[in-house]
């Protein structure tokens, strides 16, 4: 599903990592890990397209969906209003948006009044609405309860069985229901 040949990336002038060599096969599962400011989300964004690497190549053979820090709501529409307008976009059916909200027990408000442990919801509920083979996944865990936490390790392991792939990024360990991860460490570079 992808492929990064020779990746070397960078922030601001400053090398973060690299040069990196991997693939990522279906139904495989890759756990991005480092300390803060090492690159895991620069790392994530160019395998996603949404930044070029410094260097190298990355090849994806499949549609990705890239869930980041920032989740693109409108803030003033409703939960609701906000998955059926995703979906909508997307092609995709919008009837099972509030099955959603109920599964996920996410209330049907504007979005600017989710605690952040909603708005993580809200945005993981897109990986369900509309389906891609590759996942692109930015701290998912950050800001969820136990039961969500279950929830997506649920929806991963559903995922990677079907031939999906996952790359994603925690400083936390993963729970022992989601499924089994490569690991890759990046480690912070020191300026020369």
């Amino acid at each position: 599903m992808l492929t990064v040949q020779g990746l070397i990336g960078e922030r601001n002038g400053l090398r973060l990592w690299g040069p990196l060599d991997f693939n990522l096969h279906a139904g495989a599962a890759l756990h991005l890990r480092g300390p803060n400011g090492c690159g895991k989300t620069t790392l994530l964004r160019t395998l996603a397209g949404l930044r070029p690497p410094l260097v190298g190549r990355v090849q994806r053979q499949a549609g990705c969906a890239f869930l980041g820090h920032q989740d693109g709501w409108a803030e003033d529409l409703s939960s609701l209003c906000n998955l059926a307008l995703f979906a909508s976009l997307h092609g995709t059916d919008t009837k099972p948006a509030m099955a959603l909200l109920s599964e996920l027990s996410i209330p049907d408000r504007a979005v600017r009044h989710l605690s952040a442990g909603q708005r993580r919801k809200l945005a993981l509920a897109r990986l369900k609405l509309v389906r891609r083979p590759l996942w692109l996944l930015d701290e998912p865990l950050d800001a969820l309860d136990d039961a969500a936490c279950l929830w997506l390790c649920k929806l991963a392991q559903q995922h990677v069985a079907g031939g999906g792939s996952v790359a994603l990024s925690s400083h936390q360990p993963l729970p022992v229901e989601f499924p089994p991860c490569q690991s890759l460490w990046l480690a912070q570079q020191v300026p020369a």
